[in-house]
């Protein structure tokens, strides 16, 4: 079979100054694509900026022989996602990929966590991927295409100490993708979530020596595929990391069901409820809705 490749599709990738961002952009950039390099440049926890984190990754592009152009307004707030957009359609006329990867981190276990640690977390990361690809949709749909990647989280899918409002974040993208793959699903629109795991500049102080084995550049081809027209799948989440893919599914058992449930069924038959044997993973409301069908006759 054929490499993949992008054919002069367009893609803005969020937080591509460096880290996981700067190997999509790079990777995708050498296979055709052309790129947006979207980066403020701030520090981990998202204070300060310097757009020339963004423009050093278009000038390693450009040195590749690639097309790309940098932009350095924040996703957090809708007027900087529509900016971030309007650089693609001025630079390039079109918009066709979407890779929601900017994040910050503020942690702090939760009975010490403030309004200031919760707040620009949920901004970046959820409401950052609402504001780009929200200013991306109407384009994608007239075309009839679109891919959108989301960066999830294990914090947020599995749970982490500490990461209260980043996990929070980072599920609500799943939900987010969830949507998007259904209102997109006419229209040519794929949306998929991705797990990272990966040695970053958000990362280093916590993977000690397992790092030496995650090179970020191992989740990029993950992310490529989900980027390109080949990819049929949406509405999935993957996990990966260290050249490791994974699909992660949110299954359902086939549960208890009394037409007059009271709380003492629930304590009684709580082993039944809980048992994963036999479990269905719906792939959205309706299909959750049918498990009830046969307990309602």
């Amino acid at each position: 079979m054929s490499d993949l490749g992008f054919d002069g599709k367009v893609a803005i990738i969020t937080g591509a100054g460096g880290g996981l961002g700067r190997e999509h952009a790079l990777l995708m950039a050498s296979r055709g694509a052309l790129i947006v390099v979207n980066d403020l440049g701030g520090a981990v926890d998202g204070s300060g900026s310097d757009k020339g984190a963004a423009e050093h990754v278009v000038d390693e592009i450009k040195a590749a022989g690639g097309e790309a152009v940098a932009n350095a307004d924040s996703v957090a707030t809708p007027e900087g996602g529509a900016a971030i957009v309007k650089t693609a359609i001025d630079a390039f006329g079109r918009v066709d990929i979407v890779v929601n990867n900017a994040g910050i981190l503020r942690d702090k276990a939760f009975h010490n966590m403030t309004p200031d640690l919760v707040d620009p977390v949920l901004a970046v990361h959820l409401k950052g991927a609402f504001n780009v690809t929200q200013a991306a949709w109407p384009h994608m749909r007239e075309q009839g295409y679109g891919r959108v990647i989301s960066t999830s989280s294990a914090a947020g899918i599995f749970g982490n100490f500490g990461q209260a409002n980043y996990g929070a974040a980072k599920m609500g993208l799943v939900g987010f993708t969830r949507v998007l793959a259904i209102e997109g699903a006419k229209y040519n629109i794929k949306a998929n979530a991705i797990a990272p795991l990966a040695l970053t500049r958000m990362t280093e102080s916590i993977m000690g020596a397992l790092g030496d084995k995650l090179d970020p550049a191992l989740v990029t081809p993950l992310v490529t595929y989900l980027a390109s027209e080949e990819c049929e799948a949406t509405g999935r989440i993957f996990s990966v990391g260290g050249g490791r893919v994974a699909e992660v599914f949110i299954g359902e058992t086939k549960g208890y069901h009394h037409a007059e449930l009271s709380p003492e069924d629930v304590r009684d038959n709580w082993a039944t409820i809980t048992d994963q044997t036999g479990y269905a993973v719906p792939m959205n409301l309706g299909d959750e809705t049918a498990l009830f069908l046969p307990f309602m006759k």
